[in-house]
C-alpha cells in the first residue's frame, strides 16, 4: 500500500472510479483518462503496482482495456 496519497494520486483514483480511464497492460502499466495519456505515469503506476488500479478484463500485453479500482482503491478514497 502506499502511505500517503497525494492530492494527485487522489484525483486519478476519482478519475478511474469515475469510469473514464483505461490501463495499458503491461510491466508497467499506462494509464489513459478521457482518451489521452495520464500526465503523471510515475503516479499512475505507483498506484497500480500498489494493487489500487487495475484492469477490468485480462488482455495481451499492449492493449487498452478499461481501469477500475479496486476493493483497496475504493477505501483509500473514502479515508482520504
Amino acid at each position: 500500500m502506499i502511505n500517503a496519497l497525494s492530492h494527485r494520486d487522489r484525483a486519478i483514483l476519482r478519475a478511474v472510479a469515475g469510469g473514464s480511464a483505461e490501463l495499458l497492460v503491461g510491466a508497467e502499466p499506462d494509464l489513459f483518462v478521457d482518451g489521452r495519456f495520464c500526465c503523471d505515469q510515475s503516479a499512475a503506476r505507483r498506484l497500480a503496482h500498489a494493487g489500487l488500479i487495475v484492469g477490468t478484463v485480462r488482455a495481451a500485453v499492449g492493449q487498452r482495456v478499461p481501469a477500475r479500482l479496486t476493493r483497496a482503491g475504493h477505501l483509500e478514497l473514502l479515508v482520504s
